[in-house]
């Protein structure tokens, strides 16, 4: 038996056919000792008859509802939820392998200097068939540690993420400002990050920790998810930027004069991607404007909602 266990939550809004796949997924875990906390925001009642006819049979499961919608806020439920020391994170159109859970309690075993680990979430093989523009994934080439030792990079995807419970204790939780569901949009998990980083805490990119992601796009829903990444890119950087961060704001440059060179090349060469170019390069601007919309706590280095 493993001497200690895991909680596991999953957001959750209006997707209960796939919800339904991830909790098969989860409940098939060969780890013994688990939990896992869905955290609904649905506009029906669907997501919340899954989780209950589940948690009927196995009591491993809860359920949780949230009127005020927000990723970040989700995210932050959950973990006030959660019960064990290590809280394992996975989106609702995702599936887990088996090995799942007993993967993420190996790797911090192995490494006791490292907090938060993010594994891969790559396409699944069965999409045959299906007709679709994109499928959001983050391959891991390599094992890497990013801190203040290593070096630091903006990477990672809040489908596939585990944490040390007390990791957000030391930096907080989540920003209910960035993320989906959230003015800005996304880049809670960037965020979340780079503060702990900047709290000198270790974070591991692992290949061996994976899932895969059904969240397949068409053309409509991928322009609006890049245009959602940019707005949260924009103001998770001009966040620390406004906070007089010298690392960050080189970061944001970075990010805006990349994004502006590829939309002139695209443009400049005519192919058929210059358009979601412009649409990340607009929605990163737009994301810096619209950070000076909110106040920041600047102990916890996270935006204030009025």
């Amino acid at each position: 038996m493993s001497p200690s266990g895991i909680s596991v939550v999953v957001c959750t809004c209006n997707r209960p056919d796939t919800l339904e796949m991830t909790l098969a997924s989860l409940a098939a875990q060969d780890h013994p000792s688990f939990e896992v906390v869905v955290v609904d925001q649905s506009s029906d009642e669907r997501s919340r008859e899954v989780v209950e006819n589940l948690a009927k049979m196995d009591g491993r499961f809860e359920y949780l509802r949230l009127e005020t919608r927000g990723l970040s806020r989700a995210y932050n439920a959950g973990i006030a939820r959660a019960r064990w020391p290590l809280v394992a994170f996975t989106d609702d159109d995702c599936v887990a392998p088996a090995d799942w859970l007993a993967s993420v309690e190996r790797t911090f075993a192995a490494r006791p200097e490292i907090q938060l680990v993010y594994g891969q979430v790559l396409e699944p093989a069965d999409l045959d068939g299906i007709d679709y523009s994109a499928i959001p994934v983050f391959a891991i080439p390599e094992r890497r540690v990013l801190d203040r030792r290593h070096g630091f990079v903006v990477a990672g995807m809040g489908a596939n993420f585990a944490a040390r419970r007390n990791l957000f204790d030391e930096v907080g939780g989540f920003d209910e400002v960035l993320g989906g569901g959230g003015p800005l949009q996304s880049s809670q998990d960037f965020d979340f990050m780079y503060r702990v980083f900047r709290g000198g805490y270790s974070t591991l990119l692992e290949p061996d920790i994976k899932v895969a992601h059904y969240g397949y796009r068409d053309v409509s829903g991928w322009t609006a998810t890049l245009r959602s990444y940019g707005v949260g890119v924009g103001g998770f950087f001009t966040k620390h930027a406004r906070l007089g961060d010298l690392f960050a704001t080189r970061l944001l440059v970075e990010a805006l004069c990349g994004a502006g060179a590829r939309t002139l090349k695209h443009f400049v060469m005519l192919r058929e991607t210059r358009t979601n170019h412009l649409v990340y390069m607009r929605a990163l601007l737009e994301g810096v404007r619209g950070s000076f919309r909110f106040p920041i706590d600047a102990h916890g280095r996270v935006y204030r909602l009025g």
